[in-house]
């Protein structure tokens, strides 16, 4: 079986993100890159899949500039077979993406797609599931556990009343939550043999995709300073302060 992993590099999770002085974006001068660790998650359970025999080959697909190959580097030291590079300069958004991938996946047939349920740099979580009206697929989203087996994938997802488990017809998609698995870290000898490893590149109009944004960022501002709390001496203060100055009774 055929596993695609869309991978997508994003400002590192450590990194405190600054706005630029005009407002028009998120500062990237000199910040540490790295995978989005929801699509690293979905890397180490591709893995854990080949490693249980169900999975025979594992391919790596980001859709971003020239450096976003580093991060497909990394998908391939910690278990990938190949990597896919979509050559996007700017920008992309998440329809774009999901257009890119079901050309991918139409081209490559694979049995399963796994990817982050959302992307830490612009939270949209909606790459899987356009991605699977698009194909016509199952999907089961942020899932915390997926089992494979006769043709079909058993994904027990969380939802906020607690676990729900589906069951889906192979092919499928699947977007990964936190609690799924930890991922691993790429051993020194594995690094080493990602770099032989193969990374085709290629265009959005290879997939007849045109990735000219839709959308227009008119302002990225800082959220308002959190206040400092106030004590007060009575119940009747508090019920006057929420009430007139927070206006939440």
């Amino acid at each position: 079986m055929k596993v695609l992993v869309p991978i997508k590099r994003v400002v590192d999770y450590n990194v405190k993100i600054r706005v630029k002085a005009d407002q028009t974006g998120v500062d990237l001068a000199n910040v540490k890159m790295s995978m989005n660790p929801f699509d690293e998650i979905g890397v180490e359970e591709a893995i854990r899949l080949k490693e249980k025999g169900v999975a025979t080959e594992i391919i790596a697909v980001s859709v971003g500039p020239q450096e976003a190959q580093e991060t497909i580097r990394t998908a391939l030291a910690m278990g990938a077979d190949r990597g896919i590079l979509v050559k996007v300069a700017h920008e992309v958004e998440p329809l774009t993406v999901a257009k890119i991938l079901a050309g991918i996946a139409k081209a490559e047939g694979p049995q399963l797609i796994i990817l982050g349920k959302q992307a830490i740099d612009d939270d949209s979580n909606q790459t899987g599931q356009m991605l699977a009206q698009l194909l016509g697929w199952a999907q089961g989203t942020f899932a915390s556990k997926v089992t494979i087996e006769g043709g079909k994938a058993e994904v027990t997802r969380e939802v906020d009343g607690g676990l729900q488990t589906v069951r889906l017809n192979l092919p499928a998609i699947v977007t990964t939550d936190l609690r799924l698995n930890e991922p691993r870290y790429a051993s020194l000898p594995n690094i080493m043999k990602a770099k032989k490893k193969p990374i085709d590149e290629k265009s959005p109009s290879d997939y007849g995709v045109d990735p000219a944004p839709r959308l227009k960022v008119l302002k990225v501002s800082e959220p308002p300073k959190r206040k400092g709390g106030v004590k007060v001496k009575t119940v009747q203060e508090l019920v006057e302060k929420l009430k007139n100055e927070a206006g939440v009774i």
